[in-house]
């Protein structure tokens, strides 16, 4: 439209607002040279979408809602990001030029609703002062794409810095020679304290917890729902599957945790939640987990604790529907029956 203009303007003779004419004919032209839009009339406000250099570096093709955040600056819905919960070993690289940006050895829940990093790749982020004139935009140094903001002194780590990361500016690359893999493989552990929320709330906080998925385990229906399992005729309680690496936090680390975040004391119930969905259960994997469970109930005996934790060998675990899943993380909320209590002498 605007070069139709220039023509007509031109060939018309018209030439009183020449300098204004003059000015939008070469910025059409720039903008068709380099794949960007072009505004329809004088005094529109002209939106660039690639640079020449963009298109020159074949940046990977970005979706609407990727350009609104990467090249527009906008900000996701917390807690709603891929990477908010990822806890896998791995890279994460910008998403539109495949920069690596973060190791995983730097991720952190923060509690926030966004992807936490108290460190970056060397050279890997550049920082500008944003435009609202107090926090500090966090940009990859490669390409320029928006990821978010830097805050420090905030105490959540011994770096004190939070690189606050929208996950859509992110992909995440699971590397081979990454640190679970070099180790060991992970595991799995599976415990039953009452309502699973509370209790993936607190596992899920762990260093070396890879994953924490709340389900259901030990009864007789095959892929039981919320509703089957709370009626209590299913024989299933409400449990947890923890995905760790037994070189970072061991089998018992987990263990003790797990009897000092629920009361063991209480038969099918857990404070306000009764029925026998909610009873204290250890689902062992194989005879080390026994062993150690047996141990530590042992140890609560002695310290004065009537305990009815069942102890039974690991059966099929059905992860409960979407919405139980961290479901305090989503709702900003907090455990009403699983407090932390120290029950162990050691």
């Amino acid at each position: 439209m605007v070069i139709w203009v220039c023509i007509l303007e031109y060939l018309g003779g018209v030439m009183k607002r020449s300098g204004l004419v003059i000015a939008l004919c070469i910025a059409a032209l720039t903008a068709v040279s380099c794949g960007q839009q072009v505004p329809e009339a004088a005094g529109e406000k002209m939106t660039t979408e690639y640079s020449c250099r963009e298109d020159a570096m074949n940046y990977k093709s970005l979706s609407a809602e990727e350009k609104r955040v990467i090249v527009h600056k906008g900000t996701e819905m917390p807690f709603t990001g891929e990477y908010v919960y990822n806890k896998e070993d791995g890279t994460y690289v910008c998403k539109r030029c495949g920069a690596p940006l973060f190791r995983s050895s730097d991720k952190f829940d923060s509690g926030t609703g966004w992807p936490s990093f108290d460190d970056e790749i060397p050279g890997a982020i550049k920082k500008e002062t944003d435009a609202d004139g107090r926090r500090t935009e966090i940009l990859c140094a490669n390409c320029g794409a928006h990821l978010g903001h830097v805050f420090y002194n905030e105490g959540f780590t011994d770096k004190n810095a939070r690189y606050c990361v929208n996950s859509i500016s992110l992909d995440f690359n699971r590397e081979a020679g990454s640190d679970a893999a070099a180790t060991a493989t992970t595991q799995k552990a599976v415990f039953a304290g009452g309502c699973f929320w509370g209790v993936e709330y607190h596992l899920e906080k762990v260093d070396g917890v890879k994953a924490v998925r709340s389900g259901y385990t030990g009864g007789t229906k095959t892929n039981p729902t919320y509703k089957e399992v709370s009626s209590g005729r299913t024989g299933h309680a409400e449990a947890v599957e923890v995905e760790y690496d037994p070189a970072v936090v061991s089998y018992e680390t987990l263990a003790r945790l797990f009897f000092e975040i629920h009361d063991p004391t209480q038969q099918d119930r857990q404070g306000p939640d009764i029925g026998p969905q909610y009873r204290s259960a250890v689902y062992y994997t194989n005879d080390e987990q026994k062993k150690v469970a047996e141990k530590l109930i042992v140890e609560l005996k002695n310290n004065g604790y009537d305990v009815v934790t069942e102890i039974e060998p690991a059966s099929e675990f059905y992860p409960a529907e979407d919405y139980h899943q961290d479901y305090y993380a989503k709702t900003g909320k907090q455990p009403y029956c699983h407090v932390y209590r120290k029950r162990f002498d050691s």
